[in-house]
């Protein structure tokens, strides 16, 4: 049994946010960081058996920025 499940969270381009969990085909997106974290949390127990669900959810923020050289 997992006893954590990791998600890499990125802002969408349509506005909001995405979130993608690795390991697992489990994804998920918000409007809000909240809005995002209740959709994980929803879509981590939608995916999971009760008794094989992870006991943490971790969420890995990236946040990508260009800058002119």
């Amino acid at each position: 049994m997992n006893t954590e499940i990791i998600f890499i969270i990125e802002e969408s381009l349509e506005g909001g946010y995405e979130a993608k969990a690795i390991g697992h085909s489990i994804f998920t997106e918000g409007e809000s960081i909240d809005e995002l974290k209740k959709n994980v949390v929803e879509a981590v127990a939608c995916h999971f058996e009760p008794e094989e669900k992870p006991k943490i959810i971790r969420l890995h923020y990236v946040k990508e920025e260009i800058i002119a050289s």
